[in-house]
């Protein structure tokens, strides 16, 4: 598969494509990416305990038999892991500290590795969370939030990990973004077994920032689920300890989809009640009673103003064509997965791949967000 496939960027990164590893303590560390993560677009390495408060904690994590790791030089030990992960994947260094001053130096490290930062806002280790750290930093927002102005302060692109359902998940995100953070890497971890599906969806829907999820990925059908409800990446953790060739078949499935379809994390359709805003673009106009109004309604726009948004963006486009669907414009119709004789039609006469509409479906996405009336988050990216 071409590197170039996807356009999938975070400021100056580009990824090769939306598959990652997930920090793992005492596990994900260079060798390990380079055995389990070669194709990979994104191996995220550590938690690394950075001042002598998570140090400690380390420690006493691992007299109780659960894997840390430990250095008395944490830095230099990130600066060389980072150099170490073979070229391909973009490297990101997860890190935890009781006080903001090593996070800033781990900061100017990944930046000038042309890496990325994670700060972890997720370990709910006692021996973490007791002195302030990890989960700990979820109840603590102010706290939370200046240490990523701080950080931001290095230019270094910075990724928060948060594990979900453990406080006011929407207020997270957004004091977050508000706060200058790049990425959000989400935990969808929910009571009893699986992802989070509805909180992503409803995440999605509140942030314009890149967003990667996380939790019981082991399969193409697991990492659709978040890809249709707006996870722009998806991590891999345990899956891999279980099967080393996880992320390579992940790889290989969600880039024959982008070959096929143009548009790999797709939402689903805004009628069904599982689709998230970016759905709108699959949308009929909005003449009857529909999901389609709340939808809508999020965004600011009223019926009339969102069928004047699409018309203004299908313009010029070959969405624009389409006098025999149903609304006489390819800007109503549906998601390709959904077989359509009409709109098909119209692809094949217009020369028109599925790929290709896709593409332009996306856009249109894009542009009715973009221009809300009611703007989402902060476009960064």
């Amino acid at each position: 598969m071409s590197d170039n496939l996807f356009d999938i960027k975070v400021g100056e990164l580009s990824f090769k494509n939306p598959i990652a590893l997930a920090p793992m303590g005492g596990i994900t560390n260079s060798g390990f990416a380079n055995d389990n993560a070669k194709d990979a677009g994104l191996v995220i390495l550590g938690g690394y305990n950075l001042d002598a408060a998570t140090q400690k904690a380390a420690s006493e994590m691992l007299a109780r038999g659960r894997e840390e790791f430990e250095s008395d030089e944490p830095l230099k030990l990130i600066e060389s892991e980072i150099k170490a992960v073979n070229k391909g994947p973009v490297v990101g260094v997860n890190i935890r500290s009781t006080t903001v001053e090593p996070l800033i130096e781990a900061a100017k490290i990944a930046k000038d590795a042309g890496a990325i930062l994670e700060l972890d806002a997720h370990c709910r280790q006692k021996e973490i969370t007791d002195i302030g750290a990890g989960q700990a930093l979820l109840s603590n927002l102010p706290k939370l939030c200046d240490w990523i102005g701080q950080i931001k302060g290095t230019g270094v692109v910075l990724s928060v990990k948060v594990r979900a359902n453990v406080v006011d998940d929407i207020e997270l995100v957004q004091q977050i973004e508000s706060a200058g953070a790049d990425i959000l890497h989400l935990d969808a971890m929910k009571e009893g077994a699986g992802a989070d599906l509805n909180l992503i969806k409803n995440i999605r829907d509140s942030t314009r920032m890149f967003l990667i999820c996380n939790n019981s990925v082991t399969d193409i059908d697991a990492a659709q689920d978040m890809f249709t409800r707006g996870a722009d990446m998806v991590s891999v953790a345990r899956g891999v300890l279980e099967d080393s060739g996880l992320i390579s078949n992940l790889v290989h499935s969600i880039s024959a989809q982008q070959e096929d379809m143009g548009w790999y994390n797709a939402p689903k359709h805004v009628c069904r009640g599982e689709g998230d805003l970016r759905g709108l673009a699959f949308c009929c106009l909005p003449v009857k009673p529909c999901p389609v109004h709340n939808s809508i309604k999020k965004l600011g726009y009223s019926a009339q103003e969102f069928a004047d948004t699409k018309m203004e963006f299908v313009k010029g486009t070959m969405l624009e064509y389409g006098d025999s669907t149903c609304f006489g414009s390819l800007a109503w119709c549906c998601k390709i997965s959904k077989r359509c004789y009409l709109r098909d039609g119209v692809l094949e006469t217009l020369g028109l791949s599925d790929a290709e509409y896709m593409r332009l479906k996306k856009e249109l996405a894009d542009y009715i967000i973009d221009n809300a009336k009611k703007p989402i988050g902060t476009s960064k990216n």
